[in-house]
């Protein structure tokens, strides 16, 4: 059975959790493919908020396998945290593999990061000072501590013991810090933390792919999104691996022709958090109603999100790098108070228009949003529960948007509840 992809087509926050939660309940298993504990997933179950960082949405469905997949950077810590806090709301956790491919992030992470940020002053890049890039950078240079290391104490300390001549040279050094204690930090990985992880421990590509052989269905999630790829977002302003349908691939182990299906994951306006280009950024009261409609705080970090009009430029061009065959529309019910809705369907820079995003950051740093208006349905969509009781303006504005991007949208989410999305085929 072919798997299926869920990708964030924005810069994240577009409500990747929400849709696979509620995709799960025909799956079975679901895998986060990258990322870290930077990126929450929200998911409200009958009034119940769940704030996911680390662990799979799936994992609120019994019989799902959730899987923790190599792509991702696991910091053990928050990772026990946050199963510990589902088990008390009665959430079975004891079904959760991880790969033992998956980096760890280690404690030297998190200071290079806080510090590095520190160091760059106004050009910081808005990190959530948790240690994703550092580790994800030690992924690429080699040194990284796997979790497969924390089955063998001689190897972990060895790895460890390599790994603090270099942090511990920067940390004082370069940025006038203390040095860490190898001996400090292996007791806790190795007596507090690997016990506990051990039995979650597996070959989750050997897992999947039997699963996929014996037909079950397959579901792979991304954290962040499309414009914050280390290779296809708005670089430097990015993340430190590959949310988009591409990762799903390296970050799992499943091979391009074992997916069949691509869900692209978009609000019905745009956000993003941190710092970087936002061509369609509102900073006036239209901003400030998106961010109180549509609760714009991130899961994890509280910092309000910057808001703005739906961007059919990024929309475009998401579906490029992910192939992307649907979208699922969230949040139009935070719309239902505007007289007239925007969209931008081009930006114009330098007497140049553009349809796509420009490939030079200097001209996209500039780009002026060329914008449509579309007549808003002023009346509350949070009690709709099918695509007749939508009203006329609001079916128009998903069909504009389907014009605008070249691909069908086929859910649209009107309101939190893990039901609040209606079906929709375009007029």
């Amino acid at each position: 059975m072919p798997a299926t992809v869920v990708v964030g087509t924005q810069w994240g926050d577009e409500g990747k959790g929400k849709l696979t939660d509620l995709l799960a309940k025909d799956m079975d298993v679901v895998v986060r493919y990258q990322g870290g504990h930077n990126a929450g997933h929200t998911v409200v179950v009958g009034g119940d908020r769940f704030s996911l960082q680390l662990v799979p949405s799936g994992i609120l469905y019994p019989h799902i396998i959730p899987v923790i997949g190599n792509g991702v950077v696991v910091d053990p810590g928050v990772l026990l945290e946050e199963l510990a806090t589902l088990a008390q709301r009665g959430v079975d956790v004891s079904r959760l593999k991880v790969s033992g491919n998956a980096h760890l992030i280690m404690p030297y992470h998190h200071e290079l990061d806080r510090v590095t940020e520190r160091y760059l002053g106004k050009h910081s890049l808005g990190t959530t000072k948790r240690g994703i890039g550092p580790a994800y950078a030690d992924k690429a240079a080699r040194v990284g501590l796997r979790v497969q290391d924390l089955l063998d104490p001689k190897i972990f300390r060895e790895k460890l013991d390599i790994a603090l001549r270099e942090k511990n040279a920067v940390l004082t050094k370069v940025y006038n810090r203390l040095p860490m204690d190898a001996t400090e930090i292996a007791e806790r990985y190795l007596e507090e933390f690997a016990p506990k992880l051990a039995p979650m421990v597996a070959d989750t590509v050997g897992l999947i792919h039997e699963k996929l052989v014996e037909g079950k269905n397959v579901l792979l999630e991304g954290a962040q999104a499309t414009f914050l790829d280390l290779d296809h977002g708005t670089y430097p302003f990015v993340t430190s691996s590959n949310p988009s349908a591409g990762g799903a691939c390296t970050g799992s182990g499943v091979g391009p022709r074992d997916i069949n299906r691509i869900i692209g994951v978009a609000k019905a306006y745009v956000t993003r958090v941190g710092a970087g280009p936002f061509p369609t950024e509102c900073n006036d009261e239209v901003g400030d109603v998106l961010v109180e409609r549509g609760h714009e705080f991130g899961t994890n970090t509280g910092r309000r999100r910057r808001t703005g009009w739906f961007d059919a430029v990024l929309a475009r061009q998401a579906v490029r790098i992910n192939s992307t065959s649907e979208i699922a529309l969230t949040k139009l019910d935070v719309l239902d108070p505007f007289d007239t809705i925007k969209v931008c369907v081009a930006y114009e820079a330098d007497g140049e228009k553009y349809y796509y995003p420009p490939y030079h950051q200097s001209i996209l740093h500039k780009a002026i949003p060329v914008y449509e208006e579309l007549p808003g349905w002023k009346s509350d969509l949070s009690k709709v529960t099918s695509l007749a009781e939508l009203p006329s303006h609001a079916r128009r504005y998903i069909s504009f948007l389907e014009e605008q991007i070249g691909i069908p949208v086929r859910l649209v989410g009107v309101g939190p509840e893990r039901e609040q999305f209606v079906n929709f085929v375009g007029e």
